[in-house]
């Protein structure tokens, strides 16, 4: 079920299957800003990846012992949420264990999204619960795929990240499985500037946890047209774009990341993993603002 408000800026939708974002549209000029979940390319348009941030090693991990097996990002962006509020100008969603969900992620909890608007921005808040009467493990973060370039009369190498200050930045390398090395590749040399383009993208995703900016901009070196991403707080930022073409660009907080090759630990000693006490809630939230 999908559910839309706007102010007098934007208009935005959303939807209970994975309790995600569909549109973000300028009602000035029509302009959309999010990717279109064409299956043909990439069937979602801003998943939320709960209780795993990329993949888990040979998609298993242990918890006190025992063997569960999750897909990658998790069991949110594939799971129904239910709608919890809808007014002027904020959709929020929630998805709550089930029997289903405690075969693979053996741990009772709560978790909402909601999307507000804030003049010409929408705040993405998510909140998770524990529910159970222990100690539960998780990561989080999001994966909202942004149409690059935005203008239609642009081309990709017409575009840019901009970021909020001068970067000397490294990116963590992925294998063809996509899990983490150890090995990293100077990606960022003091510029701001990270210039698209689809041989950037030749290994997967660019992974960050070096980052001093809290903001991120795309933008058109054609036209006025920009969308930014205010991630403070995010300790990991993943940047991606597909291979096969597809006019988008994904900027991704996150809480936690992708396992390190051969990982084969306990899920709660897993790098980035964080834990919540009984009846303890952890939220977090950032802002895309367009232009």
């Amino acid at each position: 079920m999908k559910y839309s408000v706007e102010n007098d800026k934007l208009k935005i939708t959303a939807r209970t299957q994975g309790g995600e974002i569909t549109s973000i549209t300028n009602k000035d000029n029509g302009c959309e800003y999010l990717w279109d979940g064409n299956p043909e390319y990439w069937k979602y348009h801003a998943p939320v990846l709960f209780p795993i941030v990329g993949k888990v090693f040979d998609c298993k991990y242990r918890i006190d012992g025992k063997t569960y097996e999750l897909p990658q990002h998790g069991l949110a962006r594939t799971s129904e949420f239910t709608l919890c509020e809808k007014n002027d100008n904020e959709i929020s969603f929630e998805l709550k264990y089930s029997e289903d969900s405690l075969k693979i992620y053996p741990y009772k909890f709560s978790l909402k999204t909601r999307y507000k608007l804030e003049d010409n921005s929408v705040k993405v808040t998510y909140i998770v619960e524990n529910l159970d009467d222990k100690k539960i493990y998780f990561s989080i973060g999001s994966h909202p795929a942004f149409l690059c370039p935005i203008d239609k009369n642009d081309t990709l190498e017409d575009c840019y990240i901009e970021f909020e200050k001068l970067e000397n930045s490294s990116n963590s390398l992925l294998t063809s499985e996509g899990y983490l090395c150890r090995e990293k590749k100077q990606c960022l040399e003091n510029t701001n500037v990270l210039n698209l383009k689809k041989e950037i993208f030749k290994d997967d995703a660019l992974v960050f946890n070096d980052l001093k900016s809290n903001k991120m901009t795309i933008k058109s070196s054609k036209n006025e047209k920009s969308l930014q991403v205010d991630f403070s707080g995010f300790p990991d930022m993943g940047i991606w774009a597909p291979k096969t073409g597809a006019p988008f660009v994904c900027i991704e907080p996150w809480y936690g990341h992708a396992d390190y090759v051969n990982y084969k630990g306990e899920f709660k000693d897993k790098e980035g993993i964080k834990s919540l006490d009984v009846n303890e809630k952890f939220e977090c939230e950032f802002k895309i603002t367009v232009k």
